[in-house]
């Protein structure tokens, strides 16, 4: 289906839930990676398996990867605002705070892109909606860190506000890969380089600043989870993104940023006991309610229904 339609395939929606399933995901496996690994080591690991993995998926459709030193510095740049430095926050966050948390304030990243893209592009201003979608957003950022944040910068507040600067990293990294468009490089090779430039960046500061060989040696637990971080909820996960991306649309698409947090939850609840406070439900629920004035379908649903003629029985 495409994005004109407005419709998605019943396989369509799997591959949506399960890609949420996988992102949301991530929160749940680097909770359980960091028992045993230190946040930069995780970096390394979850974007070098990611890019072995699409390496060897390029390779098998025949694709040809990009050769020019612009590109490549191109990858370096997305690398650093779309992995190094939202990754190593988000671990670094959840040191002090749970997977589910930790999810809901990623959320507020399409928030914070409407806001990046009205100062840094001409074609993606800021509109009533857009206005209205921002102040619900920093509402629920402002429920979730409530009590932390008047008492002063504690260490939960410290991983909250790094949270939001992954976020806050995503959203450029969603205006400056546009570009990858005119460069006319192939989707997953845009992942593959990015997640491989992320790999060369990390490795040297991942040795200097957490020293992984002169840690302890992880348990299998924390491997599996690292493997599944960089396996599932980066590889496989980008490679459903671009499927349904071409199948579904960019706007069925960002449905996954509904999906996700729910996910992250019902994993962290179910299988790490963790436990959301009443504002922790209120943030989400303002967010939501703010990712939804973005999105605008479901206004624009209401404003057809309003508008079409009442049925004679």
């Amino acid at each position: 289906m495409t994005e004109q339609s407005g419709q998605m395939a019943p396989f369509d929606w799997a591959l949506l839930l399960l890609m949420s399933l996988l992102w949301g995901g991530s929160f749940f496996f680097a909770e359980i990676a960091l028992r045993g690994f230190q946040p930069f080591t995780m970096v390394f690991g979850r974007v070098a398996l990611a890019s072995i993995a699409l390496f060897l998926f390029i390779k098998l459709r025949g694709s040809v990867l990009p050769k020019a030193p612009a590109v490549w510095r191109t990858f370096f740049v997305m690398g650093l605002l779309n992995n190094l430095i939202p990754f190593s926050l988000i671990f670094y966050g959840q040191t002090q705070i749970g997977a589910g948390l930790a999810s809901i304030l990623n959320a507020t990243t399409p928030v914070f892109t409407v806001i990046v893209a009205h100062f840094l592009t001409t074609d993606e201003r800021m509109t009533p909606a857009k206005i209205a979608g921002a102040a619900f957003g920093f509402a629920g950022v402002a429920v979730l860190l409530g009590a932390d944040a008047l008492a002063g910068l504690s260490l939960s507040a410290l991983a909250m506000v790094g949270a939001l600067g992954a976020a806050l990293a995503y959203a450029f990294a969603a205006i400056y890969g546009r570009r990858f468009k005119e460069m006319k490089v192939e989707p997953t090779c845009v992942a593959f380089g990015q997640v491989t430039a992320t790999a060369v960046m990390t490795a040297p500061i991942a040795l200097m600043v957490d020293a992984p060989f002169a840690a302890p040696m992880p348990g299998a637990g924390a491997w599996s989870a690292l493997i599944a971080l960089g396996l599932l909820s980066t590889a496989l996960a980008y490679v459903l993104y671009f499927r349904v991306l071409s199948s579904g649309g960019a706007t069925n698409l960002s449905l996954v940023t509904f999906l996700i947090p729910p996910s992250s939850v019902l994993l962290g609840v179910v299988f790490l006991g963790e436990h959301l406070a009443p504002s922790h439900v209120a943030g989400m629920a303002l967010i939501a309610l703010g990712l939804a004035a973005i999105d605008g379908r479901a206004w624009r649903a209401l404003r057809r229904n309003r508008a079409a003629p009442p049925t004679e029985a």
